[in-house]
């Protein structure tokens, strides 16, 4: 005999059942809210990679025809002139004129200057012009000087400028190894330091109110940089690294620590002096560049037929090695991305190591420079432009 259900069993049978409903309803609503608040606060370590889907496999390739009208610019003195971006000016320095020209390679005003030896360095939209090993410096643009420096006692090791306007020099000292003077965008002094060992390089960080400094020392035998973080408001360092196992060639700080630019390896120190990545080269170095955290080395091992580019995103990043057809020649980093000249062309790749773009180029270039829409081409005795879509 079939059972027979009453009304209230149906009942209580239904509200069961949406009971059972409800819960599984807010069961999913509390995952799907702990997932979003997940990925909210990790969204650092994934978005960046997720918008480039779609995307990071399509490799855009450049005609890498010349510009024709003021390209060439025609540069006398051989290879021996020097040539940097600074805003919507290039600027070419010559062994007696610093010239400024727009993008499109119309002239916009010629300064002579009577330095030897001279270096430029450029930043925020100013130029800076220093005698290695001589006692002079000027910093301007192409409207005006705006200062000038002279060491009558101590002679320039080497200087950099900030994004924000500020000049570090590092000079010869009387009683100490070095020191250190850096003036802010009027040519004022602001901070001044007696160093006991032999400073390398420096880099600023936190919007010019500190930088990083590297110094070349011996232990056990060996060289290695150290990397040290001075505030411009406090007189004692805030700490000094460990030797790293290179003679550095540059450092480039950012908000999390520096990058070490060595002769035979390069590596990072994180933002608590601790050495937190080191890469050995197999093979000569050739050039390296870093910028807001990420670097790129360029090596060549003729011996092996082997040639690469390490990419490092970051301080705790190992190398991610991309092997090149032909030898290298020079590498830059520009908005997120490594560009590296090999004989015969240009290629951009992202620091997941994807080829973003390409373009063929004459063997005869040693070098370039990367601006929003051109590549610059540095020749022997000539700089010609190519358009270049990333």
């Amino acid at each position: 005999m079939p059972k027979v259900y009453d009304a209230e069993d149906i009942v209580d049978q239904k509200n069961r059942m949406k009971r059972r409903k409800r819960q599984r309803q807010f069961i999913c609503i509390l995952l799907a809210a702990i997932i979003g608040v997940g990925l909210y606060f990790t969204r650092d370590k994934w978005y960046n990679k997720l918008r480039g889907i779609g995307e990071q496999y399509r490799t855009i390739v450049n005609s890498g025809q010349l510009a024709e009208g003021n390209f060439p610019i025609e540069v006398s003195g051989g290879a021996d002139y020097q040539l940097c971006l600074s805003g919507k000016r290039m600027i070419l320095l010559s062994d007696t004129y610093t010239y400024y020209y727009d993008t499109d390679g119309g002239l916009l005003k010629r300064r002579q200057h009577t330095y030897t030896n001279t270096v430029l360095r450029t930043s925020g939209g100013r130029s800076l012009l220093y005698e290695q090993g001589g006692n002079d410096l000027s910093v301007e643009n192409e409207d005006q000087v705006f200062y000038t420096k002279t060491f009558a006692k101590n002679q320039i090791f080497f200087a950099r400028l900030s994004e924000e306007g500020y000049t570090a020099v590092v000079t010869t000292s009387e009683n100490y190894s070095c020191e250190l003077v850096v003036y802010d965008k009027r040519g004022e002094v602001i901070y001044t330091r007696q160093c006991i060992e032999m400073v390398s390089d420096l880099s600023f960080i936190d919007g010019s109110k500190g930088c990083m400094l590297s110094y070349i020392s011996a232990e056990n035998g060996q060289l290695v940089t150290k990397v040290q973080k001075i505030s411009f408001s406090e007189k004692d360092e805030q700490w000094t690294s460990p030797g790293l196992n290179t003679f550095g060639l540059s450092v480039c700080g950012y908000e999390n620590g520096a990058f070490v630019l060595g002769m035979d390896a390069c590596g990072y120190v994180d933002g608590s002096g601790q050495i937190s990545s080191y890469y050995s080269y197999d093979g000569e170095f050739v050039s390296g560049a870093s910028e807001n955290g990420n670097s790129a080395v360029i090596v060549n091992n003729e011996d092996r037929r082997k040639y690469v580019m390490a990419l490092f995103s970051g301080a705790d990043a190992e190398a991610l090695i991309i092997e090149l057809e032909e030898p290298s020649i020079d590498v830059t980093i520009y908005e997120d991305l490594a560009y590296v000249m090999c004989q015969g062309k240009i290629m951009a790749y992202d620091f997941s190591g994807g080829l973003r773009s390409v373009a063929g180029v004459s063997d005869s270039y040693t070098g370039f420079v990367r601006s929003d829409d051109h590549i610059f081409l540095k020749g022997y005795n000539k700089i010609d432009r190519i358009d270049y879509e990333s």
